[in-house]
């Protein structure tokens, strides 16, 4: 699994970095020479996709997400891990759907042969992120799932409290 998660690392990267090198590269052509790459808007929004889809999943790897957990810390620990049990079977359910979903949309996409305004290839090549950034997000949510009912410790949401006091006392010991 290691291998997965660093190629999902450096891709993130490359999307992101691409992102930045089309839109500089756009923003020089366009001020600079008075040109501007008819292709570059619709490139760029293609990499932010792939970065959106992807990156959910990296998202709950690292326990990323925001989200509001004032009434699970209210819960007794036993409870708490059942509600945990629970949202996370059906993030798994909600992230089958979506594949499922996304690929009939990908199909009818391939069926009907439909082009992208201004790239020269099929629509459904690009969008094939819907589908595979859903099975990926099924399989990072599966893990976790996985993980709560062996009884391993699992964090859900990203603590920004505990990640702030990490950053001050390293702040402080760099001081």
């Amino acid at each position: 699994m290691r291998w997965i998660d660093r190629f999902e690392e450096y891709f993130l990267a490359a999307m992101l970095a691409g992102m930045t090198l089309v839109t500089f590269g756009q923003v020089v052509a366009r001020y600079v020479f008075n040109y501007s790459f008819t292709w570059a808007m619709e490139f760029t929004s293609v990499l932010f996709a792939w970065l959106i889809f992807i990156g959910a999943a990296y998202g709950v790897r690292v326990s990323a997400h925001i989200g509001i957990d004032v009434l699970t810390r209210l819960l007794s620990a036993r409870v708490a891990h059942v509600v945990a049990v629970v949202a996370t079977a059906l993030c798994v359910l909600y992230s089958c759907i979506l594949v499922f979903g996304g690929w009939q949309y990908i199909s009818k996409l391939y069926a009907v042969g439909v082009y992208m305004q201004d790239i020269p290839i099929p629509q459904w090549m690009p969008k094939i992120v819907l589908p595979i950034g859903f099975v990926l997000l099924a399989v990072r949510f599966g893990i976790i799932f996985w993980k709560l009912i062996t009884g391993r410790d699992v964090h859900l949401l990203g603590d920004e409290v505990q990640d702030a006091l990490k950053m001050r006392e390293e702040m402080e010991d760099h001081a």
